[in-house]
């Protein structure tokens, strides 16, 4: 089976519900509309669901996404819809992790309201990332930049590695005497690609430089798992998994690790069903 994409996803607001789309175009910061809007507290740090997964339960639209006319849709439980535009000036510091400070425009007291209504927290805003090459990237090259990622523009994925994993929770759990739970789904890991056909779980570990559809990628980094992957998005539980397993088959370097960070050297549009080239 000739290796393709499966699905592309698109994250609008960090750590908000994942949008599924049938074509994207990538930029040099990533796909368009991915993670260019954050969430931050009052010191300007960044929030994300690994503290605040009710953040999950926020659907967000762009024109890249579809849904909306506007810059930003947001929507939520229990909430009306608001609609949103590029804040045309103002700048503030913002920090992902605490040590990487970026600067961002504030949306405004509208979108902070509906923001901390939504979330249950009165220290919350939202902010844009109105220029991502003012951000440079420690495994990147002069130019390379991101808007507000975790560390680079792009995240791959293949479901032969998803599918390694979940028969290793499988075969953990049936060692422990327990009952084998339902399969982690991909969006644990929130890929941008999650790609099929690879001739083995992991195997995207290895890729140096790949096509697909238009655009050409390069390897960064494999990506550390953190404990939001622990947390199901579609009912907000937590539990000891995927990290436990990850820790027993894909633990080095004082990490877990799954998936792989790609920088865009050249720009274009991927579809679903493009294949996937090795160069």
């Amino acid at each position: 089976m000739a290796m393709k994409v499966a699905s592309i996803r698109v994250h609008p607001v960090k750590s908000t519900a994942i949008r599924r789309v049938e074509t994207a175009e990538v930029g040099f910061a990533g796909l368009r509309g991915d993670r260019e809007w954050m969430v931050v507290d009052a010191t300007g740090e960044m929030v994300s669901a690994r503290v605040l997964p009710e953040l999950f339960t926020i659907t967000a639209s762009t024109r890249s996404t579809g849904g909306t006319t506007a810059d930003l849709r947001l929507e939520a439980p229990d909430m009306p819809a608001i609609e949103l535009a590029h804040p045309v000036d103002g700048a503030e510091d913002v920090r992902l992790f605490g040590k990487k400070h970026l600067l961002a425009r504030p949306v405004g007291a509208e979108a902070d309201t509906w923001i901390r209504a939504a979330l249950g927290r009165e220290d919350l805003s939202l902010v844009w990332c109105d220029d991502p090459t003012r951000r440079r990237l420690t495994l990147g090259r002069e130019g390379d930049h991101a808007a507000f990622q975790d560390g680079y523009p792009v995240t791959v994925l293949s479901s032969e590695s998803v599918a390694q994993v979940n028969e290793w929770i499988c075969e953990a759990a049936l060692e422990r005497g327990e009952p084998v739970p339902e399969p982690i789904t991909a969006d644990r890991f929130r890929p941008n690609l999650l790609v099929d056909g690879v001739h083995a779980p992991f195997a995207e570990d290895a890729w140096e430089r790949i096509r697909i559809g238009e655009a050409i990628l390069r390897k960064a980094k494999l990506v550390d798992r953190c404990v939001m992957t622990t947390i199901d998005p579609t009912d907000l539980s937590r539990g000891k998994d995927p990290i436990r397993t990850l820790a027993r088959h894909r633990r080095w370097d004082g990490a877990t690790w799954l998936a792989v960070h790609f920088i865009p050297e050249t720009p274009g549009a991927v579809r679903i069903g493009d294949p996937i080239t090795l160069m």
